[in-house]
């Protein structure tokens, strides 16, 4: 396995595939880099080099006790891309994933990038603040930590089989299989990566990060996302963005790089070629 250790002693799992203009992707919680199959070998079939990475205490990385917080997600991200040496690269983040790549942006610039995209993403900020009316009341979140504490398997599930790809939605039709893979990538991590991670993709406030950001910024996003609702998120952050456009989706869920595809694959790569 291709692995990288950072400067505090964590194992970080990559894959890499291919050559051409580099093509990084940050996984959603409680996720791996599995979650981005169908783009990469979709990437890869178009001439881009592919890379995607386990989140630490996630899929194959350590499952290191603490550094489950933004910073850390992004220095992990920065480590990658410096081992690889990656220029001219393309960086796209499925929700929490998308606030991890605008961190990485705003905390290590922008030198090594050449545009990014963010799907169903976190930012600018999920839980409800006096600056922030829009988000989610705290007590949501605390209630998913509650749901992992005592059956994290259960908890996986019901994530999967309902909210995450719409599946609860009247008429669906569910994929017994993309289920599973969802409940199998979750419980290949640590409990405690995610535990925490639940504060790092809803407390962490990525305003003044968007607003940093200089590179084109593609904010592709679905007014019937149940896990990141879309008035809170997506308009905001291509607002906050100095060269952002958005994206807006009618139908699709949170996990819509999943169970939309085709679609999203072919608007990444107007974008990337535009």
């Amino acid at each position: 396995m291709a692995t990288i250790k950072t400067k505090d002693g964590i194992e970080i799992y990559y894959k890499d595939w291919g050559s051409g203009q580099p093509m990084v992707f940050s996984h959603g919680w409680p996720l791996s880099a599995d979650d981005w199959d169908t783009q990469m070998l979709f990437f890869l079939n178009h001439g881009y080099r592919v890379i995607a990475h386990d989140r630490r205490g996630h899929g194959r990385s350590s499952q290191t006790g603490d550094g489950h917080d933004m910073d850390h997600y992004a220095d992990d991200l920065a480590a990658v891309t410096a081992h690889l040496d990656l220029k001219n690269a393309v960086h796209v983040g499925h929700s929490t994933g998308g606030g991890e790549v605008v961190h990485y942006l705003a905390r290590h610039g922008e030198s090594r990038v050449a545009k990014a995209a963010i799907i169903s993403a976190v930012p600018p900020l999920m839980v409800k603040t006096a600056a922030n009316p829009g988000g989610l009341p705290k007590d949501v979140f605390d209630d998913f930590q509650r749901q992992l504490a005592a059956n994290r398997s259960q908890f996986y599930r019901d994530v999967a089989a309902g909210p995450f790809y719409n599946y609860n939605k009247p008429g669906a039709k569910a994929s017994e299989a993309v289920i599973q893979n969802w409940w199998r990538q979750g419980m290949m991590g640590g409990a405690k990566a995610h535990y925490d991670g639940i504060v790092a993709f809803s407390q962490t406030d990525f305003t003044e990060d968007l607003k940093k950001i200089t590179v084109p910024v593609l904010v592709m996003h679905s007014e019937d996302d149940q896990i990141v609702p879309y008035a809170d998120a997506g308009p905001l952050s291509a607002r906050l963005l100095k060269n952002g456009t958005l994206k807006t989706y009618k139908g699709f869920p949170h996990g819509m790089p999943t169970t939309e595809a085709a679609t999203i694959n072919a608007d990444l790569l107007a974008f990337i070629k535009g």
